[in-house]
């Protein structure tokens, strides 16, 4: 279900139509866009909060963008262009379908299942639950994906304090176990080289990295995974195996599409590959 509703929330941020809805605002650049349209929901939250909730960004790359888009735009002006950048993509990505009977009854199935999803300790999805719903089904759907999409995120960071993997060696497991560019990662999240060079240091004397994952340290990732994985099951049991199943069913296909043109945009900021995953052709 991740890799499904992880690729139907994630039309929020990099898209041609979330980008130009972002730079409505006056945001200066995508990630500007990106912390102002993420953080919202929390109203005009401190760079400290943000960079708490987010949890594998330099605080320092939070604290040019946080609190200066607040003063740019206000959080909710940040609410209507995420919603505005959702819909266009989601409009160009599905077409006709966008109005479908099957986005209708995926929207009802996830919205049942967002609803349902336990916040507690979850702040981030405590604070998407709380918007309002909006009208239109595609629009259901993604806001129920956005707060399970968080919920799990939440889930995964409690699951990385309780193994004692700091933020940015949380990015040096993740990408010594994906082979995504250690690079990009530190990049994207603002870790100057010597936090990097810290951070795989201090791995190497818990014996969990060595050049790349030791045994016990893709031992490890696999239980940071498998615990994110078992406090994210609590929506689907309340939502019941037949209907989740439908759920999945009914997103499938929607998922691929945006994948597939997320792949031709070369959208793809953390390397996920719902195509893949799903095990399409």
């Amino acid at each position: 279900m991740w890799v499904r509703f992880e690729t139907y929330h994630d039309v929020t941020y990099f898209t041609p139509e979330s980008l130009a809805a972002n730079a409505a605002t006056g945001s200066r650049g995508g990630w500007a866009g990106y912390f102002g349209t993420r953080a919202a929901p929390l109203g005009a939250a401190s760079p400290e909060l943000v960079t708490a909730l987010f949890y594998t960004f330099h605080p320092a790359k939070v604290a040019r963008a946080v609190p200066a888009v607040w003063a740019t735009a206000s959080p909710q002006r940040y609410l209507e262009a995420r919603l505005a950048g959702a819909d266009a993509a989601l409009r160009r990505m599905l077409g006709d379908d966008v109005t479908g009977p099957e986005v209708a009854e995926a929207a009802a199935l996830a919205r049942e299942a967002a609803e349902v999803t336990c916040t507690a300790g979850r702040p981030l999805a405590a604070a998407n639950r709380a918007l309002p719903w909006p009208e239109e089904p595609h629009l259901v759907l993604w806001q129920a994906c956005t707060v399970l999409r968080e919920a799990r995120g939440d889930g995964h960071v409690a699951a990385l304090v309780a193994a004692g993997i700091g933020p940015c060696e949380a990015l040096v497991l993740f990408g010594a176990d994906t082979g995504l560019d250690a690079e990009y990662l530190r990049g994207a999240r603002g870790w100057p080289e010597a936090s990097w060079q810290r951070a795989r240091h201090a791995l190497a004397d818990r014996g969990l990295f060595y050049g790349g994952l030791t045994s016990a340290g893709a031992a490890l990732r696999a239980d940071v995974e498998r615990r994110t994985d078992e406090v994210a099951e609590q929506p689907w049991t309340s939502l019941g195996a037949r209907h989740t199943e439908r759920l999945r069913v009914l997103l499938t296909p929607l998922t691929l599409r945006i994948a597939r043109q997320n792949d031709a945009l070369k959208v793809n900021p953390m390397a996920l590959d719902p195509v893949r995953e799903m095990g399409a052709d």
